[in-house]
């Protein structure tokens, strides 16, 4: 099976990556409607949607990255410098994933196409040229997560918090910072700092600038999530039971703020996995890999969903 052409192709538009996806659900979510059948259904369609755009684009990465990652000491194993799938078949899946990509986005409303087709010139873009400019970089990583709550936004008509859209950048900003911090310690402890050649641009990130823009994502997201919570957590009058239990001073409680420990919680094991267990180079193993960082996202899930759907 892990030598059929299927499965190489399976590896190519990386499943592990469509888990970025799951913030089309965001505003939905957050707008308390996740049990309404037919938003929840239009939302599904803007995520399966994603997915064949994302998938053209890793494709797309990967076929420009190929001659580089062939000299990558993990990346050289990926299906196209490995020469599992040809460059040619690579065109074909990229452009034919992008099309019915756009294609199936037309079909939903004007701004969702927008927003889509504004994530694929951004994307094409950052593929061949912008991934090389230092800083910009990753704000292109972050501005792709912003586009995707957006256009989960446009797909079911609901408006969101300037709050959440901040701390989506925050985060983002930090996985892609975090991201390149334990790519270069990888390659330098296994190639050496003076062949990094697989990513030049991590010759010009100094690990200083690198710590410093993790320390400052880290606690941006921290402070625009606790913004968040205070100031769009459900104000509705808490379920008679419970209010009954607790005392006037907690008669409308922002339940929300509730979950600021465990977000705290979540940051900080993430910097731990990049300097101390020097992960990270790919955050979707690192959410799949590490059980505590596995955790702390499900019981924040749970917490929210508890909150926003039982509680008030």
């Amino acid at each position: 099976m892990k030598d059929t052409l299927f499965y190489h192709i399976v590896r190519l538009v990386r499943p592990r990556q469509w888990l970025k996806n799951v913030v089309l659900f965001a505003a939905l979510f957050f707008a308390g409607k996740i049990f309404d059948l037919g938003e929840l259904f239009r939302a599904t369609e803007g995520f399966i949607i994603f997915i064949v755009i994302a998938s053209g684009v890793y494709v797309l990465n990967d076929i420009f990255d190929a001659p580089r990652d062939f000299l990558h000491p993990i990346k050289n194993n990926r299906p196209i410098p490995s020469g599992k799938v040809s460059l040619s078949l690579a065109w074909i899946l990229s452009t034919t994933f992008l099309f019915v990509g756009l294609a199936l986005a037309f079909r939903v409303n004007l701004f969702f196409f927008l927003a889509v087709l504004t994530y694929v010139i951004m994307q094409v873009f950052y593929t061949m040229y912008l991934k090389n400019v230092i800083i910009l970089d990753a704000l292109i990583v972050a501005f792709g997560f912003v586009l995707r709550v957006f256009a989960g936004a446009f797909v079911v008509g609901i408006t969101i918090s300037s709050w959440l859209v901040l701390a989506t950048v925050g985060l983002a900003l930090l996985l892609a910072f975090g991201k390149r911090r334990s790519e270069r310690t990888l390659i330098i402890a296994t190639i050496g700092e003076s062949n990094i050649k697989t990513r030049p641009i991590l010759n010009r990130y100094p690990e200083s600038l690198l710590d410093s823009m993790i320390s400052t994502s880290a606690s941006f997201t921290i402070v625009t999530y606790s913004l968040f919570v205070f100031l769009v957590s459900p104000v509705k009058t808490t379920s008679k039971l419970i209010s009954e239990l607790l005392p006037q001073t907690l008669a409308s409680p922002k339940w929300m703020m509730l979950t600021i420990p465990i977000v705290i919680y979540g940051v900080a094991r993430y910097l731990y996995v990049i300097y101390e267990k020097k992960e990270g180079e790919s955050p979707e193993r690192v959410l799949l890999g590490d059980k505590p960082m596995l955790a702390t996202v499900i019981l924040w899930g749970f917490v929210t969903f508890v909150i926003y759907y039982f509680i008030t």
